[in-house]
């Protein structure tokens, strides 16, 4: 049997970013990629297009079904068909799955996957521990490894609405116990979305009242970009919608530009912005640690630098 590459996401958008990334992977020893999919036809001709080779169809969720009961469907699966690897979403609901697949599975999980190398020997893989404040690289010898990879880590491929491949209808297996669903609110839209912003402007706690984050929004309207925070000014403070946090619990982005006003550069903050083309940063402190990490660094009041930067660019337009 042909070694296959899994991947899994309940988010469309991640899920195409997760199949590219499995491609890449199987071209060393000619593996094949499978999405296991949960939802309709129109979801299966996504994976599809997105260039998924196989699909493993687990059927349409009702509305008072949870994605949690289909976790022993998946693990079923993956115990009749031994792929090499599985790929999942590091979402919140995709992080339940990796765990209790893991332990199923009598395997450990490579969590926060960031780069990958493949070797005759297997794949290598580059992932953040300790809340993103340091990194290891390893590799796993289990039969079927399972590992979890954020967004924006591998761009998705240009869809083809014309691919097709093979369906597998999967037997749903009931789970032996449940949680019932009580109730459904509706969230607010987000309004914005960092994954795929190629300019930022980041605002942290040099910030001093939430009136001032006029000048964020002023910047990045220049510059044609999106205004993000640091974790105490979306959690803490409450000044910006949680969507707008880059971070270890939070968003992870790679613009073309990352501009900093007042963000200290905490690891916990830092592992979210490592992939940026550019990073600027501005900050009184000299000392501040986002500094070693910026291309560009200017040591200053952003009251007065920011103001001056906005009048420079305005100048240029």
């Amino acid at each position: 049997m042909a070694k296959e590459i899994w991947v899994f996401s309940e988010k469309p958008a991640l899920l195409a970013e997760l199949i590219a990334n499995a491609l890449q992977l199987a071209k060393a020893d000619g593996a094949s990629v499978a999405a296991v999919v949960v939802g309709n036809q129109q979801v299966i001709d996504q994976a599809f297009a997105q260039g998924a080779q196989k699909v493993y169809a687990l059927g349409e969720k009702a509305a008072d079904v949870l994605l949690d009961d289909f976790i022993p469907t998946i693990i079923s699966l993956t115990k009749s068909k031994t792929p090499a690897l599985i790929i999942i979403g590091a979402t919140r609901q995709g992080k339940a799955v990796a765990g209790r697949l893991s332990a199923a599975l009598d395997a450990s999980t490579i969590t926060d996957a960031k780069y990958f190398n493949q070797d005759s020997g297997g794949i290598e893989v580059t992932h953040l521990i300790f809340g993103g404040g340091a990194i290891r690289i390893e590799k796993a010898n289990t039969a079927t490894v399972v590992m979890t990879q954020g967004s924006s880590i591998v761009d998705a491929l240009p869809p083809n609405a014309s691919a097709k491949g093979e369906v597998e209808s999967v037997p749903f297996v009931q789970p032996a116990w449940k949680a019932t669903l009580v109730e459904r609110k509706q969230k607010p839209p987000a309004s914005v979305n960092l994954a795929v912003a190629k300019k930022i402007v980041c605002v942290g706690r040099g910030i001093a009242k939430k009136e001032d984050l006029s000048m964020a929004f002023d910047l990045a309207g220049i510059l044609e970009g999106e205004v993000a925070a640091t974790r105490p000014l979306t959690e803490g403070l409450d000044w910006l919608p949680r969507e707008r946090y880059i971070g270890v619990s939070g968003a992870t982005v790679k613009p073309d530009l990352y501009l900093s006003m007042g963000v200290s550069g905490q690891a916990q903050h830092t592992v979210g912005i490592t992939d940026s083309r550019v990073i600027v940063a501005i900050d009184k402190d000299k000392e501040a640690p986002i500094f070693p990490q910026a291309d560009y660094c200017i040591v200053g009041d952003l009251y007065q630098v920011v103001p001056a930067l906005i009048t420079a660019l305005k100048a240029r337009k």
